[in-house]
């Protein structure tokens, strides 16, 4: 059973703009973070937020460009991604944890979407 459920990805240009959506379709998470994984690279932690959307963390290669939200209402957690550059391309997954804080590992959650492409043309 799919829990987490992302959309949004796309092809765009260096400078552009794309807002992914992360839906929780009755996981339940508390903690929800998002990483990607370029090819040949590992995968890396890009942001995460906590339950209430009150502490957010972000890697620094996105510090400043990239903006994570949720609507707990609509059990969606949103990374809002502006000023993109080729090296944001990968796969982007969210991942849910049940613990409150967010973690920084992806094997620290519980669950992971099947992810969405990011492309990044120069």
């Amino acid at each position: 059973q799919v829990l987490l459920v992302e959309s949004g990805g796309g092809l765009v240009q260096a400078g552009d703009s794309l807002r992914l959506s992360c839906v929780d379709s009755g996981g339940g998470f508390n903690a929800i973070a998002w990483f990607r994984q370029a090819p040949t690279k590992d995968q890396e932690f890009v942001a995460g937020i906590d339950q209430s959307g009150g502490t957010t963390s972000y890697a620094d290669s996105v510090q400043g460009r990239f903006t994570i939200s949720r609507d707990n209402a609509a059990t969606t957690v949103y990374l809002r991604m502006n000023s993109l550059k080729p090296g944001d391309t990968g796969v982007y997954q969210c991942y849910g944890r049940y613990g409150t804080s967010v973690m920084r590992e992806e094997w620290q959650y519980d669950s992971w979407g099947q992810g969405t492409q990011v492309t990044v043309s120069s």
